[in-house]
């Protein structure tokens, strides 16, 4: 009805009134039926596969080969890649549903499956397609790992602050520096690689990087030890060495100089699946703490009953709806065109906060259970942590967020991008 009255006080049409009116009903919260099959789906295996096996490969660290391959096999590993590269083809919204589902049985194996998806990025955005045939397919084709190797000992969301150089010589580019925090590193097929290619320090960071895809088993890479982490044990983190490392200039991904672009665009498209994963983290937090609330006693009493963990989860559960809706509207907005960091580090920043609150607040209605391995919420406050950090601290995200949001107001006057 509003619209109609707002349309009338415009002077407006009655047919005008009437597509406003039709407008206003599209807009929609809930999903296709597609997108619920997807997320049950994924839901399923997560439940049966994933969260028993949990605390198994936190314990161990190992990589979860066999659960990858199951992963792979049912389609839920780099699910956006392109029907005509051999992938499943799924919406930037639908792969949010996949990782959220994912998480939600353990972050740790989710990032095992999912961690190529980082390095799928910019070559879905700047690849030529002889490089999509090749390197897509090829994670289409079977369930190996690719790496994203931007972060390096002394940089992290400080990208423009990259050391790793690369210098051209012939049809070849060599390639000189070390990489750290890269996730699947110990086992990836090939790399997506940030290089200074300007050795102007001056050069503005959009002309003085150089972006490449490097196989793994190319002369002079070699890979660090594996990390022990605080959680998502099982991810394989690891240093990436490149010592006179040649790559062929038709390994290239993008322009020459233009790298730097590439990796952020590449950013803007994998910041709602990271914020999915924390949903996927801090909806197991509320379903696992109103369980036990339901089950423990505390002066005659479910726990359920008192009015401290009422508020607690009732908390959880209003962050976690707000999360998911802003991390859903961050990959919809990729599914239309709708390009920008705003959303997506909104998304990103809100779903890791709320995920590391969720968590501490599980571990809170737990009490002393909650401070045990023998509980999950102990290993859902150590996997929680990392998505207030990587692919750019939630301090970057704040950033990121008031640099748009004043750039916007000094050029409309409004703060509503």
């Amino acid at each position: 009805m509003l619209s109609r009255v707002v349309a009338q006080s415009a002077g407006l049409t009655r047919s005008a009134t009437t597509v406003l009116a039709t407008q206003s009903r599209q807009m929609s919260f809930d999903l296709s039926d597609t997108q619920k099959e997807i997320q049950a789906t994924t839901l399923k295996f997560a439940k049966e596969v994933l969260a028993p096996n949990a605390a198994k490969f936190d314990e161990t660290g190992e990589f979860p080969w066999e659960i990858v391959r199951q992963a792979h096999s049912l389609g839920l590993m780099n699910p956006q890649i392109p029907e005509k590269y051999g992938g499943p083809g799924m919406s930037n919204l639908e792969c949010a549903l996949v990782v959220e589902a994912l998480a939600y049985g353990c972050s740790g194996l989710q990032i095992a499956i999912m961690g190529p998806s980082l390095a799928v990025a910019p070559v879905y955005i700047a690849g030529t397609e002889e490089q999509k045939k090749k390197y897509l397919g090829a994670l289409a084709a079977e369930p190996i790992i690719a790496s994203y190797c931007v972060s390096e000992p002394g940089t992290g969301s400080d990208v423009a602050g990259v050391k790793t150089k690369c210098e051209k010589k012939g049809d070849e580019y060599i390639i000189n520096g070390s990489k750290m925090w890269i996730t699947g590193g110990g086992h990836a097929k090939w790399f997506f690689v940030l290089a200074r290619s300007d050795p102007d320090p001056k050069t503005p960071a959009g002309k003085a990087f150089t972006a490449f895809i490097v196989d793994g088993d190319t002369p002079g890479l070699t890979r660090g030890k594996k990390e022990k982490n605080l959680g998502q044990r099982c991810s394989d983190t690891r240093a990436i060495n490149f010592e006179d490392v040649r790559v062929p200039a038709s390994n290239v991904l993008g322009a020459p100089g233009a790298g730097f672009k590439v990796a952020m665009e590449a950013f803007d498209m994998t910041r709602p699946g990271v914020a999915a994963g924390a949903l996927g983290v801090a909806w197991r937090c509320l379903d696992e703490s109103a369980k036990y609330a339901l089950e423990r006693k505390a002066f005659g009493t479910v726990i359920a009953n008192h009015q401290a963990v009422q508020f607690m989860l009732a908390d959880m559960a209003v962050n976690l709806e707000l999360s998911r809706l802003v991390t859903y509207k961050a990959a919809l907005d990729l599914d239309n065109g709708v390009k920008g960091s705003y959303n997506a580090s909104i998304a990103k920043l809100f779903a890791s906060d709320t995920a590391n609150v969720a968590a501490t607040n599980a571990v809170q209605i737990f009490g002393g259970n909650g401070f045990n391995s023998e509980y999950p919420v102990e290993k859902l406050m150590r996997d929680a942590k990392i998505y207030q950090i990587y692919e750019g601290t939630s301090q970057i995200q704040r950033i990121v967020i008031s640099r748009m949001l004043l750039g916007h107001f000094a050029q409309t006057g409004s703060s509503r991008l």
